[in-house]
């Protein structure tokens, strides 16, 4: 340990207790509680009130007094060295020390206090369960553990975090996962070295292939149904103490726009659903670059009454249109994330309020023309379309470069952006797998479910023959 004293339990109960005083200085929340038996035997109990159930805490109590034979005690784990017993401790358990004992007894008594049930509040759905992680990891998995009920689905319990000791588990299907993936996951999660681990998220980003990409290469998921699902197309899941959020992986970029409900409602309805975010996903990345380029370079494109109506709006603007357009969307970006770091009964109120009210007073000023308040409007629309948050994000960020290059070489400018997104698109993995797969490169499941979600009794006669 470091400190100077044994790392074996004394036979001694006044050793032993201010051997763990040592340890636990300054640590208000730890309780020693000493107790002499009839027999004038001491017996020492050390333990965290808030993390213990008080009631069965006074039968151990009760019992202890009563009954002096600990050997016979099942409900009792056996621990003999003091550095185990303090981890033990620090997560809820009770250690007592028995004058003459060279060992302790430790009960497993923790309470922890945790939030309810509840359905999360990001990836909320139409139809489907309506039941979100906690951040009780124990919970967590029995949740998973109701929806597959078969032993080849395997929790394997790690331990990271040198000074938080946090729990996390690596979860898979045997023979449906591939035993590489497993293997890599593994390989990548002892390599992990870190004082903390308070979420999901400090793992993500040690973990992942290429940590300066824009574009997520883990999904990270709140709802238990799409951890099962996942795990049965033969993913990986990882779910950590502390965080309602398990990550998926690999991850592709079109399992992004796939969301919760997808596999409840019906095929034909999902098809068309997806294929309009795929098409609102681009528009938000590409409106503003575009429409710049078009106006600043290439009006000819442009049908000629919507030209001379643009034109008309812009008569007194006195910065060009890539400026007032970047002067726009920081706008917007602005008050996007003010209304979700404000209180949630003014946060709504002041984004919409402020987009109203700076919009209609740009231009009512001059400042802005009204047509930009509109691309500006529709880019921001089309952006809540996106399933996943993460991947909503490089969207956003890329905007803003495609912008720029629109605003400065045009058309060409805004397809040479393009270019260098979709090669980093094509040479990005997750795990081995390809990024845009089983797009680039072309695979089997090309309609299955990417794209467009197949009817579940076609693709259930394909697997029987």
């Amino acid at each position: 340990m470091g400190h100077g004293f044994s790392v074996e339990v004394n036979e001694s109960v006044t050793v032993n207790c201010d051997t763990l005083q040592h340890i636990f200085h300054n640590c208000a929340d730890i309780v020693f509680r000493p107790l002499t038996l009839a027999d004038h035997s001491q017996i020492l109990l050390v333990y965290i009130e808030e993390l213990t159930d008080s009631d069965k805490l006074e039968q151990i109590i009760s019992a202890c007094m009563i009954r002096r034979d600990f050997d016979r005690l099942t409900q009792y784990t056996v621990v003999q060295q003091v550095p185990e017993i303090v981890a033990k401790v620090l997560k809820g358990s009770t250690a007592i020390f028995v004058d003459g004992k060279p060992f302790a007894y430790l009960a497993d008594l923790a309470n922890f206090k945790q939030r309810a049930i509840n359905e999360p509040s990001n990836e909320a759905s139409i139809r489907g369960p309506r039941e979100g992680f906690t951040e009780d990891l124990r919970t967590n998995l029995s949740m998973v553990r109701r929806k597959i009920s078969h032993p080849k689905l395997k929790f394997e319990m790690h331990q990271a975090g040198e000074l938080t000791n946090t729990e996390f588990v690596l979860a898979y299907i045997e023979d449906e996962a591939k035993p590489e993936l497993i293997q890599e996951v593994r390989r990548r999660l002892q390599a992990f070295r870190s004082n903390q681990l308070l979420d999901s998220g400090y793992i993500e980003e040690c973990i992942e292939d290429k940590t300066f990409s824009l574009f997520p290469q883990i999904q990270n998921t709140e709802r238990p149904d799409t951890v099962s699902a996942s795990l049965l197309a033969g993913r990986v899941a990882i779910i950590v103490d502390g965080s309602p959020n398990a990550l998926l992986l690999p991850m592709t970029f079109w399992s992004g726009f796939q969301a919760a409900e997808d596999h409840y409602e019906r095929f034909l309805y999902v098809s068309a659903v997806r294929i309009i975010r795929i098409l609102l996903a681009i528009m938000s990345c590409l409106l503003p670059s575009v429409y710049v380029a078009l106006t600043t370079f290439h009006p000819q494109m442009i049908p000629l009454n919507l030209m001379l109506s643009i034109s008309v709006s812009r008569e007194g603007i006195p910065f060009p249109t890539v400026i007032e357009t970047l002067l726009m969307e920081l706008m917007f970006e602005g008050l996007r994330e003010a209304g979700l770091r404000l209180p949630k009964a003014i946060g709504s109120a002041v984004s919409i309020v402020g987009a109203l009210v700076i919009g209609e007073a740009a231009v009512q000023a001059g400042f802005i023309s009204a047509p930009i308040v509109m691309i500006v409007a529709g880019t921001g629309i089309a952006s809540f379309a996106f399933p996943n948050y993460s991947l909503a994000l490089p969207f956003r960020i890329l905007r803003f470069p495609l912008l720029i290059l629109g605003g400065f070489l045009g058309l060409y400018g805004v397809a040479i952006g393009v270019m260098f997104v979709l090669i980093h698109l094509m040479t990005l993995k997750s795990f081995g797998v390809p990024y845009l797969k089983p797009i680039a490169p072309i695979g089997k499941k090309f309609w299955k479910d990417t794209l467009i979600r197949m009817n579940k009794r076609y693709v259930s006669e394909q697997q029987k023959r």
